[in-house]
């Protein structure tokens, strides 16, 4: 039977993520203890999100949940606290998000906190927290009509991944004499094992539990699996053994790597490390 392997959480955009035991699954993605999937982003000046791809050492930016602060750590800088808990709303300062093609409101953090991630990306920069009063929704023509909220992800709230995918990947980069890559290039929040290889590009639905998600559209990948998630330094890029195999025409030829998905059904279940996951395959 099919297990859940892995649950990760990332608070900032392209920063480290947490593994979690558990998790909320919501139409916005996963949550725990009230904080949600990419509900942060790092932005330069203009409010422009700024990722891994510009910038690798976010990847060094590691937070932890401690009590009513995000705990941020980072070589070379002192501790960061960043309070949990939402502004108040008469007096917090907002600002306009650009991410992709999308414009939405959030709230700036503090001064400290615009200079700690200035001084360690080494450029001026703010970090900025979803706006409960803003709408960012993925791509309709995808999620069949839905109206599926995205906060700060690149435009799905969940990426799925199989253990069996990166195993495929791994053993043809060794067989190249390249080295295997972990899971955490590839930054998925749920990993499953038990299926075969790439078997989540045909899935009609995973079911875990009383939840159920739909995979809606291949993940395309751009330059961060060659990032180093432990020493935030680029490496060889796996590009070049994926073009080999995973070029995919629903997404314009580009390499697909992991499903993005949608929740339809079971807002707020809890999902957990060892359950046991149903997949069901589109026959089309």
């Amino acid at each position: 039977m099919p297990t859940l392997t892995e649950l990760n959480l990332y608070p900032i955009k392209s920063c480290a993520g947490i593994a979690l035991r558990e998790a909320t699954i919501t139409a916005a993605g996963l949550m725990t203890d009230h904080i949600y999937d990419r509900e942060w982003v790092v932005v330069d000046m203009d409010g422009e999100f700024l990722t891994q791809r510009e910038f690798p050492k976010m990847a060094l930016v590691r937070p932890r949940l401690k009590s009513d602060m995000l705990e941020l750590r980072a070589p070379g800088m002192l501790g960061l606290d960043v309070p949990l808990d939402l502004p108040d709303p008469d007096h917090a300062s907002t600002r306009d998000v650009r991410i992709w093609g999308d414009v939405v409101k959030a709230y700036d953090c503090d001064e400290t906190t615009a200079t700690w991630f200035s001084k360690f990306l080494g450029t001026p920069c703010r970090l900025v927290r979803f706006h409960p009063d803003a709408k960012r929704i993925a791509d309709t023509a995808r999620t069949g009509g839905m109206e599926v909220p995205a906060m700060f992800s690149d435009g799905y709230p969940v990426l799925v991944i199989s253990q069996a995918s990166l195993a495929d990947l791994n053993g043809k980069l060794v067989a190249s004499g390249r080295d295997a890559l972990p899971m955490n290039r590839f930054r998925p929040n749920i990993v499953i094992d038990g299926v075969e290889a790439f078997e989540e590009d045909y899935a009609e639905y995973i079911r875990i539990g009383g939840s159920a998600l739909k995979p809606v559209k291949p993940c395309p990948r751009c330059p961060i699996p060659s990032i180093d998630q432990a020493t935030g330094t680029a490496g060889p890029d796996p590009i070049d053994v994926l073009r080999t195999y995973r070029s995919n025409p629903d997404i314009g030829g580009g390499i697909a790597f992991g499903m993005n998905a949608i929740l339809t059904e079971g807002e707020g279940q809890i999902l957990r490390i060892g359950q046991d996951v149903e997949m069901q395959i589109a026959f089309r």
